[in-house]
C-alpha cells in the first residue's frame, strides 16, 4: 500500500478533480482484499451511504501503548479509496497517535474533502469515529 506521505505528495501535484478523483479510484484499487467472513454487520460502519466495513486489530504490550492495525472495503469505488487512506494514516500507529492525529484537517489540507458529497462527507466523518472509537478502547484497556 502507498504510504500517507506519499499520498499527500500525489495529491499536491494534481490540479484538476479528475485527476484526484482517479487517484483516490486506484488507492482503492491498491487496497489487500477484505476476507469475506469479515463482511459482518459487526464490522460495518455505520453512517455511510456506502457499505463500508472495518476491521481492527490491537497488539498489546509495545512501549508506547497498543499499536492498531486496520483493514476495510467498501462496495463503492471512491469511498474503497477514502477506506485506503484512512487506513495508510492510520494504520500502524499507536492509539495515542491516532487519537492525536486529525483525518479531516489532511482531507481538508489536500483538497479532497470540499469535492466530496455531503452523503460522502458524512461517511468520511463516520469512519474517522469508528477508528478512533477503536483506538479509544484500545488505549483505555491498556
Amino acid at each position: 500500500m502507498t504510504a500517507i506521505d506519499d499520498i499527500v505528495e500525489n495529491f499536491t501535484l494534481l490540479d484538476e478533480w479528475d485527476d484526484r478523483y482517479r487517484y483516490v479510484i486506484e488507492l482503492g484499487r491498491e487496497l489487500p482484499a477484505m476476507a469475506d467472513a469479515d463482511r459482518t454487520e459487526a464490522n460495518k460502519v455505520q453512517g455511510c451511504a456506502s457499505q463500508v466495513w472495518l476491521t481492527s486489530h490491537v497488539e498489546r504490550g509495545g512501549p508506547d501503548g497498543p499499536v492498531l492495525t486496520f483493514q476495510g472495503d467498501s462496495d463503492a469505488h471512491i469511498v474503497r479509496g477514502l477506506v485506503a487512506i484512512l487506513i495508510a494514516l492510520y494504520s500502524g500507529k499507536t492509539a495515542r497517535d491516532i487519537l492525536a492525529t486529525d483525518a479531516l484537517v489532511l482531507f481538508d489540507r489536500i483538497g479532497l474533502r470540499e469535492n466530496l458529497t455531503p452523503q460522502r462527507s458524512n461517511g468520511l466523518r463516520s469512519m474517522v469515529e469508528r477508528i478512533r472509537a477503536e483506538a479509544a478502547a484500545a488505549q483505555a484497556a491498556a
